[in-house]
């Protein structure tokens, strides 16, 4: 028998946390360890029990989804993130991605697909619920787009892209280096490497490279990891 997943389920509404516990528990592989009415709570429950998968409300009081999310990318929690949301909204839908999360999934869906979602996530995939199929393909198009514009991404070795997610955190090289375990002036000499590499010059100029780009170069970094 395959180990069981560990969930915790974060949602302001009890109807649908139990309704959500209860698909889940007819699965034999998915165990339900807590559920949380707030994102601050849910990051309390993520910290203390550790789960492989997190369910998030997007709308949630204290705390919303994405802060939820925000942090837990923050206090680097070993945890896949997986939205349930009522909002086919490509902003928002943009930004989970960006963040890392590993699924997105709109409530209106039926409690099958869900779990079909959650099994997928557990496998190590990808899940999207079908209406939202265009803002993925528009993601890795525009992904596709940047590359091709500036074919230097594809040169960027592992400790490269690593720096580059730094950058796309807002990280200073002093927090990337402690996060890679690296002095601070060898992820500045990557730096220069990854600017001569995408033909940027000037101060700050990766810096607003990743700004302007950040959803392209968070599709990009999820495709060359997979």
């Amino acid at each position: 028998m395959e180990p069981e997943a560990r969930i915790v389920i974060a949602d302001d509404h009890p109807l649908i946390r139990r309704g959500l516990r209860q698909a889940l528990e007819a699965e034999s592989s998915f165990q339900i360890v807590a559920e949380a009415g707030d994102g601050e709570a849910a990051l309390g429950e993520i910290e203390k029990l550790k789960p492989a998968i997190v369910v998030l409300d997007m709308d949630m009081p204290k705390l919303d989804g994405l802060g939820a999310a925000r942090e837990i990318v923050r206090r680097k929690l070993p945890v896949d993130i997986v939205f349930l949301t009522i909002h086919a909204d490509e902003d928002l839908f943009d930004a989970a991605m960006d963040l890392g999360a590993k699924g997105y999934i709109l409530k209106e869906s039926a409690l099958e697909e869900i779990v079909q979602g959650l099994r997928a996530v557990t496998a190590g995939q990808f899940y999207v619920s079908a209406p939202l199929t265009a803002f993925l393909l528009g993601r890795r198009r525009r992904a596709n787009t940047l590359s091709e514009r500036h074919p230097g991404l594809n040169s960027l070795t592992p400790a490269e892209l690593g720096i580059l997610r730094g950058i796309l955190e807002g990280k200073s090289s002093k927090q990337i280096g402690a996060d890679l375990f690296i002095h601070f002036r060898t992820v500045e000499t990557h730096r220069t490497n990854i600017c001569q590499k995408l033909g940027l010059r000037g101060h700050n100029a990766l810096f607003k490279f990743a700004l302007e780009h950040k959803s392209e170069l968070s599709a990009f970094r999820a495709s060359a990891s997979a």
